[in-house]
């Protein structure tokens, strides 16, 4: 099998012990482009850097185990969609259920056959890749970015019918997200830690790509100031918390259609 000519995958290999991040790298660098990660922290730093392929994790470690990480990956916007294999020791039953249970797209026990892990890989990268390009290309894509979870799940809730919604929790972290999807429409909240909406708003029409990016604001305030400063600061619209979900669809439709 040679993979030589194909773009070369990049994945990242998440294990406690360092024989087996060498092992696998051994065998697998050939093929893929391979990122050893021996910690939860690793990992996570090395995901601010690089977007991988496809992760491939083990369960048994010290400090935090594979069910810990990937609830985490989960649980984030920009790497819950990352495919991520267990590749573990465990081979009994219940913990195959268990790391299928919490997203996983298959389990490896170890040791393996290189050609087989390599065919696994191949087959969850290239049906991955092929969810992505159908997903970018069927509905308009929206980001909504609020500090509070309830509210997103609302606003996912309103809008996915007819857009693509992804959702953020950490203000912090829209700016890292921008560099690898790319929203035709972004809903910020005003009041937020780290980094509020006034101040986002302008970091992202900063930004070449976006500086024409609608983007609707959202507070549970909207005083007359408030609106006045956000229109000036470039945002597109204004929305009064609490709303309601036809509200947000008919403001949301005013600047970005969905495909029909």
């Amino acid at each position: 099998m040679d993979n030589t000519e194909k773009e070369r995958y990049k994945i990242i290999y998440v294990d406690d012990v360092s024989t087996s991040l060498v092992t696998l790298k051994r065998r697998l660098s050939g093929y893929y482009e391979v990122y050893p990660a021996e910690s939860a922290e690793v990992l996570f730093n090395a995901l601010e850097k690089i977007t991988p392929d496809l992760i491939l994790l083990d369960i048994n470690m010290p400090d935090h185990d594979g069910y810990e990480i990937i609830g985490e990956l989960k649980e984030d916007e920009r790497y819950a969609n990352i495919p991520v294999i267990f590749f573990t020791s465990n081979r009994d039953r219940k913990s195959v259920i268990r790391g299928l249970s919490f997203g996983a797209v298959d389990y490896i026990i170890k040791p393996f056959e290189t050609t087989s892990l390599i065919e696994c890989i191949e087959k969850h990268v290239t049906a991955s890749r092929a969810g992505k390009v159908k997903e970018e290309s069927s509905k308009p894509r929206i980001l909504a970015v609020d500090d509070v979870v309830s509210e997103l799940k609302i606003i996912k809730a309103a809008l996915s019918g007819d857009y693509i919604v992804h959702t953020i929790s950490k203000p912090e972290a829209v700016l890292d997200f921008l560099k690898i999807r790319y929203p035709d429409l972004i809903i910020l909240d005003y009041l937020m830690p780290m980094l509020n909406g006034f101040e986002l708003i302008g970091m992202i029409h900063d930004i070449p790509e976006y500086k024409d990016t609608p983007i609707i604001m959202l507070t549970s305030e909207g005083t007359a100031s408030q609106v006045k400063e956000a229109i000036s600061l470039g945002a597109c619209d204004f929305i009064v918390k609490p709303f309601k979900e036809s509200e947000l669809r008919e403001k949301v439709a005013e600047h970005i259609k969905p495909l029909v």
